[in-house]
């Protein structure tokens, strides 16, 4: 998505799909062809695009599920506060659990993640953190001993003086230098129009009619209308939400009378939602029942369950369920039926557990940081530039096993690309289906946009295309044979 008379992209700071695993998208025929490096096998994983990690994630928080592979990512975003964001998600998710619970954990996440206000607690937590990041990005040597599965240097000293005034802006206590509250009033005017006095129509209109009918029944009127209104999308602590959320804060170049300058505001999304990412699918029957045809849980319910089992898993390696399930034999050996190379097993964390830890306030801040080790994974931040140049790299060539573009980036996938990818490497390529603002006309013709440019790139697709069923469309690199008959 361009943003209108100026070419530029507008910040993905939610995805218009949901988290994936991508051990788990990745097709059977790019794992034969893995290279290995001491007997472990290697997979290379470019997203491009992606904007808020969410696959990055999700595939960390459930590698274990998988035979050992090394994990190496490289990531290529529009902005670089959405890299940002990314560091914030990350360092949040390997948080201690001696030093933050995992309800705490889960409920700061998502109002970073989808809150235009949040809570002066979770804003203590992110100028905190905001004191370690700008040491990351201005001393390599503190970085790698803080977080050494990130590695930033392929960043540019420009870029990594434009995140430490990123970071230093997060910081900043001051409320007003960021009136989220009056930017998402304007765009909203703006967005609706002559409809913004009778909105709460158009609110429901654009949920039942659209993202109810593609798939997402799972979110309630109640939240979504609070969030079209709003912009809070999740209210799970019962407390004051009234701080601007920085981490939404973007740059774009606007027109103005005295000609195009770059503004801060809020250019993000203002129809979908955030609770798309995490909120509409999840592996726990239980949250999916339905009374009289109408889901007894809502998205929120669902986002801040998959969150918590994410984030359980990663420092168990087991399968996180809910303390008071309400299911049956059946269906509880179903959720656990992992491949027992896997070695996934089922635990319960106990409410009171989480209690203890999660209302541990951050007295240790001053002290030095200490994040959960994972091994077998490496985090490369790229360059905005790389997107189109990664080609002219000899590093970059044949390495890819799986290549990630959102559908804001989409336009970046050329012949190129098949260059720097393995052979039958996997390319994903998020689907518009639950994009408010595109008539479902425009949705199911980006199917076969997308299948073109993907086969002009040198990808076939793996099977036929469902623009109401799928929000991600997979293919596979073709050889230079296969690439001749078509």
């Amino acid at each position: 998505m361009a943003a209108a008379g100026s070419g530029e992209v507008y910040p993905t700071l939610w995805g218009f799909s949901p988290a994936l695993d991508l051990q788990m998208q990745c097709l059977q025929t790019t794992i034969q062809h893995l290279t290995t490096c001491d007997d472990v096998p290697e997979l290379n994983i470019l997203l491009v695009g992606c904007g808020d990690g969410r696959h990055l994630l999700k595939t960390i928080c459930q590698a274990r599920r998988w035979p050992q592979r090394r994990l190496n990512f490289f990531i290529i975003e529009s902005d670089l506060e959405l890299l940002a964001r990314q560091m914030l998600f990350l360092t949040l998710a390997l948080e201690n659990p001696e030093q933050m619970g995992l309800q705490e954990k889960c409920d700061i996440f998502l109002e970073i993640f989808g809150n235009s206000l949040i809570r002066s607690k979770t804003t203590a937590y992110v100028q905190d953190k905001c004191e370690q990041f700008i040491k990351c990005v201005t001393d390599p040597e503190y970085q790698q001993s803080v977080l050494p599965l990130l590695n930033l240097s392929c960043i540019k000293f420009k870029e990594r003086d434009e995140l430490e005034y990123i970071f230093k802006f997060w910081r900043t206590p001051e409320p007003k230098l960021f009136p989220i509250e009056r930017y998402w009033e304007v765009k909203n005017r703006q967005f609706l129009g002559k409809r913004y006095d009778s909105r709460r129509g158009a609110y429901d209109w654009d949920l039942n009619m659209k993202l109810h009918d593609r798939g997402a029944a799972m979110i309630s009127a109640m939240e979504y209308n609070r969030w079209r209104e709003t912009g809070v999308a999740f209210m799970i602590r019962e407390g004051i939400y009234d701080v601007p959320n920085k981490t939404l804060a973007s740059h774009m170049t606007v027109t103005h009378r005295c000609g195009k300058v770059r503004a801060r505001g809020y250019w993000g999304d203002i129809t979908t939602s955030p609770y798309i990412a995490y909120g509409i699918e999840t592996e726990e029957n239980s949250l999916l029942k339905t009374a009289n045809g109408v889901y007894t849980k809502t998205a929120q319910d669902v986002s801040q369950y998959n969150l918590t089992s994410m984030f359980h898993e990663l420092v168990t390696g087991q399968k996180y369920t809910l303390p008071t399930a309400e299911k049956n034999d059946g269906e509880e050996g179903k959720a656990c039926n992992f491949p027992s190379n896997g070695s996934v097993g089922q635990t319960t964390i106990r409410e009171e557990d989480e209690q203890t830890n999660g209302n541990t306030d951050h007295e240790r801040c001053d002290e030095a940081p200490n994040y959960i080790k994972i091994n077998n994974v490496i985090i490369h931040f790229l360059p905005l530039s790389w997107v189109t140049d990664l080609h002219r790299r000899s590093k970059f060539l044949s390495l890819f096993n799986i290549i990630y573009f959102s559908c804001s980036m989409v336009h970046h996938l050329t012949a190129d690309y098949r260059l720097i990818t393995a052979s039958k490497a996997t390319l994903i390529v998020e689907l518009t289906k639950f994009m408010v603002d595109l008539h479902v006309d425009k949705v199911k013709s980006y199917v076969s946009i997308v299948t073109k440019v993907a086969k002009e790139a040198g990808f076939a697709t793996t099977e036929n295309l469902d623009w109401k069923r799928d929000h991600v469309a997979t293919f596979e690199r073709m050889d230079n044979t296969e690439n001749k008959e078509l």
